[in-house]
């Protein structure tokens, strides 16, 4: 088992694949961004390493994440390592929705379990500034996909921001509710340097997301264990599930059961902090040592810190990318 200080049990791990993507989504990274060297990049196998070691260690759930996880060359062999692990409970996937119209059967062969989607909005123009290259219709496919293929649970993930997409609030919701798939709602969080746009100007609190729901429709909190962080409600009159992620306005950091592998190979206790071990020099230094790889893990969980502190005047701003760290 891994616990940290704070007595919170870690029993999931978000890993990332690559830190690259055929999206830009104005969010997540700048228009033109410089991507890791290939040495620099957890090889596919030191990928698969970390997750056996992970879950020798009690972990239930991982969630491979990106950039795009879709766009690293032969990932499904990767998925498929992992998916058969012995003690994973669940394996997930956080995608921009781009190659779910081809990948979706070989993704559920493989063990994959449940899959969010990035989806911020349903107006192709609209979606192309947000993402600066996406096709709307490449990933409504893909969506429509991935829900005839069966999976146990799916859940578009929209971030919203004012003045850019919060007049479809309402709409993205009744997309899910008619693939009959849940939706989560996610405060634009401040990690890297974004030339698009001041978060400050754009910020929407889920509080007022909520709020603009609820004046056409009927909420009622469930109590839902899940992966992630997110809030649910039961949407009067059918099957989808409402989540707000708060990490702005709400800091849920109490029941923070997650961590997070970089794809250079950086274990990050906290999304919102630098507190990291390099499991990569482990990897490499010495190939193999999978006890030296736990015990590292292990000790890293004292670096967990109790909470983020984002807009905090007094700490740190976070420079690295969404896109670097792993959804």
């Amino acid at each position: 088992m891994l616990t940290d200080k704070f007595g919170r049990t870690v029993d999931y791990v978000r890993l990332s694949v690559t830190d690259r993507c055929d999206f830009r989504c104005v969010y997540c990274m700048s228009e033109k961004m410089t991507f890791l060297p290939r040495n620099e990049v957890l090889s596919l196998e030191e990928l698969f390493l970390v997750a056996q070691a992970f879950t020798r260690l009690g972990v239930k759930k991982i969630r491979l994440t990106g950039g795009e996880p879709l766009v690293r060359r032969d990932v499904l062999s990767l998925v498929r390592n992992i998916g058969a692990l012995p003690g994973l409970e669940e394996l997930l996937i956080t995608t921009n929705g781009s190659h779910l119209e081809q990948m979706a059967d070989d993704l559920k062969a493989a063990g994959v379990t449940r899959i969010n989607i990035s989806l911020d909005s349903l107006k192709p123009d609209r979606f192309r500034q947000l993402t600066r290259t996406g096709d709307l219709d490449q990933v409504m496919k893909g969506i429509e996909k991935a829900v005839a293929t069966g999976f146990r649970a799916l859940r578009i993930n929209s971030v919203i921001l004012r003045g850019r997409n919060d007049d479809e609030i309402t709409d993205l919701l009744d997309y899910a509710v008619s693939l009959g798939i849940n939706i989560a709602y996610i405060e634009e969080m401040p990690l890297g340097e974004i030339s698009d746009h001041d978060r400050q100007d754009t910020s929407v609190s889920n509080e007022d997301v909520r709020t603009i729901i609820e004046k056409s429709r009927e909420l009622t909190p469930v109590v839902m264990k899940t992966a992630g962080p997110s809030r649910y409600y039961r949407l009067h009159g059918c099957d989808t599930k409402v989540g707000f992620i708060s990490p702005v306005s709400h800091n849920f950091c109490e029941s923070c059961n997650r961590v997070r592998v970089t794809v250079e190979g950086r274990l990050l206790l906290c999304l919102g902090n630098e507190h990291s071990v390099d499991l990569r020099s482990i990897l490499r230094e010495h190939p193999g040592d999978q006890a030296l790889l736990m015990q590292t893990m292990e000790k890293a969980m004292d670096l967990k810190p109790e909470r983020h502190y984002f807009y905090d005047k007094d700490a740190p701003q976070i420079v690295r990318f969404m896109n670097m760290t792993g959804g």
